[in-house]
């Protein structure tokens, strides 16, 4: 069992301005939760009892709320200058010892039906022949999600990314389990993680899991009154007035 994690939590949210100018975008709540406990919670319940949290923007927001959780156990690491996607978890492989670990975004909201995504993913995890398993949500049931779509998924579970293709039926969730071999050898800069899933797709090793749950991705102020509506908040202003 997968029971150690990493929760991207560092980027700036430009497209939510100006309400991440004041606070950091994980802070922001969707269902009376922020968007960061909620990642957090899930994990703690599927046997998750350590996390690497990443931060740079308003930092010192995210280190102050996250003193108030006693589990799982909470690694910060800061990043002075955004290291992306591939560079911030680069730095932060030295604390999962060659062991594979759940990678979840931090501006991300779900719901599951009758069983855990996380825990199904566990589930279907083989380190024998995967570097990575995505979590991908049908194009249909992406909440507030305006794009057209990231990957194709083949009968044996592989995952096959766009490309020069105009549409494709799954969008990457933004959840996914890693192995460390997938960023062997790379020194901590600023770079991006999707070429080495093209690399590990090229390879055989990129797999994918169909999510059945709801799911809507905290990109734009759109997508945020979307998924508070998914949601059942009593009305987007009034949650707003809580950031």
């Amino acid at each position: 069992m997968i029971t150690q994690a990493m929760v991207l939590a560092a980027g700036e949210g430009r497209r939510l301005r100006p309400l991440t100018e004041r606070t950091p975008k994980p802070l922001i709540q969707v269902g009376g939760k922020t968007m960061l406990d909620h990642a957090l919670d899930q994990l703690a319940a599927v046997g998750v009892s350590r996390c690497v949290v990443n931060t740079h923007h308003l930092a010192d927001q995210i280190q102050a709320h996250l003193k108030g959780r006693t589990y799982p156990e909470i690694i910060v690491s800061h990043e002075p200058d955004l290291l992306d996607t591939g560079g911030g978890i680069t730095k932060a492989l030295p604390y999962f010892k060659e062991h594979p670990f759940f990678v979840l975004n931090a501006d991300i909201w779900w719901q599951d039906g009758h069983h855990s995504c996380l825990s199904h993913l566990n589930t279907l995890w083989d380190s024998e022949k995967m570097d990575a398993l995505l979590l991908l949500v049908p194009l249909e049931n992406a909440i507030g999600y305006q794009g057209t779509g990231d990957y194709f998924l083949r009968p044996d579970g592989r995952a096959q990314y766009r490309g020069n293709e105009p549409t494709a039926p799954y969008v990457f969730s933004g959840i996914r389990i890693l192995h460390p071999r997938l960023l062997a050898d790379q020194k901590v800069h600023a770079f991006s993680i999707l070429p080495f899933f093209h690399k590990a797709e090229s390879e055989g090793h990129l797999y994918g899991m169909i999510y059945e749950g709801r799911w809507g991705d905290i990109g734009t102020l759109e997508s945020l009154k979307a998924v508070h509506e998914a949601a059942d908040q009593r009305s987007f202003s009034l949650a707003l007035e809580k950031i």
